[in-house]
């Protein structure tokens, strides 16, 4: 197993153009463990891992992988220190095969130059064969060695999905940025697919940071859960916690828990109630009105992920 440090994002804030992405958050992700990030969408999931990928820059706050900072780094010195990323959207080439799609992973672990692989040197020709080896026994883990020679384009999509996973395991990370790994599949697939990255966490060992919508799939793999919502920090810690904190109920829901009901404050309607012994026209307060509902985001609000020109998308 790879030896693993602990992840520490330590007051981490970004900004776009006045508007914060994320406001202060820290949590820390520690090592062989799965640790969710999750939010509504346009909670700062998405920002987050780009910062953690060497996309986008914080305005303040730190990241430290073991003894290496984070920000500031490129995306691909922040590679070369065994963090590997998928993203939400395929990026396979359709037309390559899978196993040398899978290949492409290999490529920072890989020494021979470029006129040694052209000439055919029998240096580079041993280290191909290394490579190619390695990429069989990954794709046997996630199910694809059955596939191995076909075009990535032509696979299904929930295949094609675990391409992706598999490519960023050719990589031999030590961290495994997942962004949404299971969406758009179908039932079957998210099955296999979770049972995917529980191994790679019990196996293998690898710390993954997971952003995911689907509340069962986090809820079967995480050890730990932090919960964003319009760039912070509203809770963390163990999944069963998590799901029954009150912030996390009405950031996702919009509405007031069981305990605030109970310890909200009488309106005049409850007072007109008990005087008279008969129920009174129920009038929505300014609370009710409030929690009716979770509101719109203004426009302008810049959701989840970085573009070049300062805005985001939503996660």
């Amino acid at each position: 197993m790879p030896d693993v440090p602990p992840l520490h994002v330590r007051e981490l804030t970004v900004r776009f153009a006045g508007l914060t992405a994320l406001d202060s958050v820290s949590f820390t992700v520690l090592p062989g463990t799965v640790h969710a990030l999750i939010g509504p969408n346009g909670a700062g999931k998405s920002t987050c891992f780009n910062v953690l990928s060497g996309v986008c820059r914080p305005v303040s706050g730190s990241v430290r992988f073991g003894d290496h900072e984070l920000t500031g780094l490129p995306p691909h010195r922040i590679a070369g220190l065994g963090v590997a990323r998928i993203f939400q959207n395929l990026a396979l080439p359709p037309h390559a095969t899978v196993e040398d799609s899978l290949l492409l992973g290999r490529h920072r672990l890989t020494r021979t130059g470029f006129v040694a692989a052209g000439l055919r040197l029998p240096t580079a020709a041993r280290e191909e064969r290394r490579h190619r080896e390695r990429v069989r026994e990954i794709a046997e883990f996630v199910g694809l060695e059955h596939q191995l020679g076909r075009p990535a384009g032509s696979l299904p999509y929930g295949q094609q999905k675990l391409a992706e996973l598999a490519r960023a395991l050719c990589m031999e990370p030590r961290l495994l940025l997942l962004d949404e790994p299971v969406a758009g599949m179908t039932a079957d697939e998210r099955r296999r697919t979770a049972a995917v990255v529980a191994g790679v966490r019990d196996s293998l060992g690898i710390s993954i940071v997971l952003v995911e919508h689907d509340m069962g799939v986090v809820m079967r793999l995480a050890d730990a859960v932090t919960v964003l919502d319009f760039g912070r920090l509203i809770a963390d810690g163990a999944p069963v916690d998590v799901q029954n904190d009150p912030a996390v109920v009405r950031a996702y829901l919009g509405e007031r828990t069981d305990d605030e009901r109970t310890n909200r404050q009488p309106t005049d309607s409850d007072r007109a109630e008990r005087a008279d012994g008969e129920p009174a026209d129920e009038q929505p307060t300014d609370g009710d009105r409030a929690d009716s509902g979770r509101t719109d985001r203004p426009d302008g609000d810049p959701g989840d992920g970085c573009r070049p020109d300062g805005e985001e998308t939503d996660s």
